[in-house]
């Protein structure tokens, strides 16, 4: 299977470990991008200084996507101005490289405020919007990813741009990012289906994936531990 391009979209670590990243995808002679959380991952509750200046610190490091996490406060208490001007800057400190913005849906109260939360961050310059950090109590559920990919699909509509949308947490086999191939292809259509605009989030799914790529060479199933990323 090496020869059929099945790479992930991205390499996701922690701000602190994007120029070790950085020089082992080189040094393996791979061109799969950095991307690296920031802005006080997962909680966002660092002050905006420090979160500002974390996204810097990735990019000049070499990651090419940030993931930030919005404060859950701003939307809470209903504060959308402030919650667009923060995003703003996020975008501004992450220049060319690509803004997904983690609106942590568990925990936004409705699913008014997530579709709120979506319409923001998109106003504000997000590349992508994405569900969770994994690390909330409920992460990503079909009924918030209905909300926001109508969101985008408004967005898409009023804008003519088109917005990425990720998935984050809690998925965990092929046959459950079926279901969301499915859901993305029903709401937006096939032009979404690729890497640029969706993404799914999930560690424990690339060792599943890498077990079902084993069926698929030899017919039958490996153990977890005969597998490197398992």
């Amino acid at each position: 299977m090496h020869d059929k391009g099945i790479t992930t979209a991205a390499v996701c670590v922690y701000p602190a470990r994007v120029c070790d990243a950085v020089k082992a995808l080189k040094a393996a002679g791979c061109t799969i991008p950095v991307a690296s959380v920031a802005t006080g991952f997962p909680a966002g509750q660092t002050h905006l200084k420090t979160r500002l200046e974390e996204v810097r610190l990735a990019v000049e490091d070499g990651a090419t996507e940030i993931d930030v996490v919005i404060n859950r406060t701003l939307v809470l208490t209903g504060q959308w101005e402030a919650l667009y001007d923060e995003i703003r800057q996020f975008r501004k400190a992450c220049g060319k490289a690509h803004l997904k913005t983690i609106l942590a849906t568990g925990e936004l109260g409705s699913l008014t405020n997530v579709y709120k939360a979506s319409m923001i961050a998109m106003m504000a310059g997000s590349d992508f919007i994405k569900t969770s950090t994994g690390k909330e109590t409920v992460n990503a559920t079909f009924p918030v990813a209905i909300v926001m990919l109508r969101a985008i699909r408004d967005f898409f509509w009023k804008t003519g741009k088109k917005i990425g949308f990720k998935p984050a947490g809690g998925i965990r086999s092929a046959k459950d990012s079926l279901a969301w191939l499915s859901l993305i292809k029903e709401e937006l259509g096939d032009e979404w289906l690729k890497p640029e605009l969706f993404r799914i989030g999930a560690s424990a799914l690339l060792s599943d994936i890498e077990r079902q790529i084993y069926h698929h060479v030899t017919g039958r199933y490996a153990a977890y531990h005969d597998l490197p990323m398992c």
